[in-house]
């Protein structure tokens, strides 16, 4: 078996027949039959079944595709690692963020690791559900995530960027916007815009509304932060967010809670990180990391401090504390 091999089957599985495969590389049909033929050959079993919407990957084909795509980006990043020399690095990097982190921050560290290498590939994308983003860093799929620390050890090391607040979007006009901090008991009655079922950010308003007593009247799920922000600015219902996460033009709509909700933002790197991945953890370093930008200077609280290792799991307090860290998807 050999690499190429294993790139034509993830091609044909991602693009769900052989001419857009070989399209997609740039290589000629027949030569992408042959290979997936040969590779089948060798394996003793059938990679893909025809439908008729295209080619689908058998029982075996999953099992098997699975694998192909560590050994895949595992190559990539080796040639990466080798080919790294005075701004020429080549390659993937895969970055993943647990969706509403980082919003503000990732973008100017991203634009700095492109000046500093042009021609490295860079894939981002925004992950609401934690075990899938267990499940892909177990797979070695991820190079770098930005998540609520800790991380497991061994796994991916840890590196404590901030903190990040969560903070409450109201309509326009809402009567809590006169407050400089809205007490969450003066919610009780309203309805809210929540996200998936097996999302973090749900899980985190389940518990922050289960410690203060509230039972919430569910208007509306969604899977995006800005969706939540713009629909609770219409007046549909308020919502829980990360403070980064609030989309410009929004700002005068949402207000920290009482009491505080933050988690730590943690950037998870793989083991045996290269250049890129280092050099991104220094510019996400660089940016501001806050716990929310909406604070009245007389009712600023004090953040408490992370003072254990990210690699090593936090003991969590007996009394619901001033500032609430949420375990990482990935511990």
């Amino acid at each position: 078996m050999s690499l190429r091999q294993f790139e034509y089957a993830l091609a044909v599985a991602e693009q769900g027949s052989v001419t857009a495969a070989a399209d997609l590389l740039h290589v000629a049909q027949p030569s992408v039959s042959q290979q997936i033929r040969s590779l089948e050959r060798e394996l003793g079993v059938e990679l893909f079944s025809r439908t008729p919407t295209g080619l689908v990957p058998t029982f075996a084909g999953r099992a098997f595709l699975r694998e192909a795509e560590v050994a895949v980006r595992a190559a990539r990043r080796a040639r990466s690692t080798a080919r790294a020399g005075a701004e020429e690095l080549v390659g993937e990097l895969v970055v993943a963020v647990q969706m509403g982190f980082g919003t503000r921050q990732l973008p100017g560290a991203l634009s700095a690791l492109r000046c500093r290498f042009p021609r490295l590939e860079v894939t981002v994308f925004e992950e609401p559900n934690p075990a899938e983003l267990e499940r892909l860093a177990r797979r070695g799929v991820l190079d770098i995530a930005l998540m609520a620390g800790p991380c497991e050890e061994g796994l991916y090391d840890g590196h404590h960027l901030g903190d990040e607040e969560f903070v409450v979007a109201l309509g326009a006009g809402h009567p809590q916007l006169a407050a400089d901090r809205v007490d969450l008991r003066e919610l009780q009655r309203e309805p809210w815009v929540r996200f998936g079922h097996d999302s973090a950010l749900d899980g985190v308003l389940v518990d922050v509304l289960r410690d203060n007593g509230l039972a919430p009247t569910t208007v509306a799920r969604v899977s995006q932060t800005v969706t939540a922000v713009r629909w609770a600015a219409h007046g549909l219902g308020v919502t829980l967010v990360p403070a980064s996460a609030v989309p410009p033009g929004h700002e005068h709509l949402v207000r920290p809670v009482f009491p505080v909700v933050s988690q730590p933002v943690v950037a998870a790197v793989r083991p045996g990180a290269g250049p890129a991945e280092t050099a991104l953890l220094e510019f996400l370093r660089q940016e501001t990391w806050y716990r929310s930008s909406y604070f009245s200077p007389v009712s600023q609280p004090v953040s408490q401090p992370v003072s254990q290792p990210v690699s090593q799991p936090a003991s969590r307090p007996t009394s619901r504390p001033t500032s609430r860290p949420v375990s990482s998807p990935l511990a």
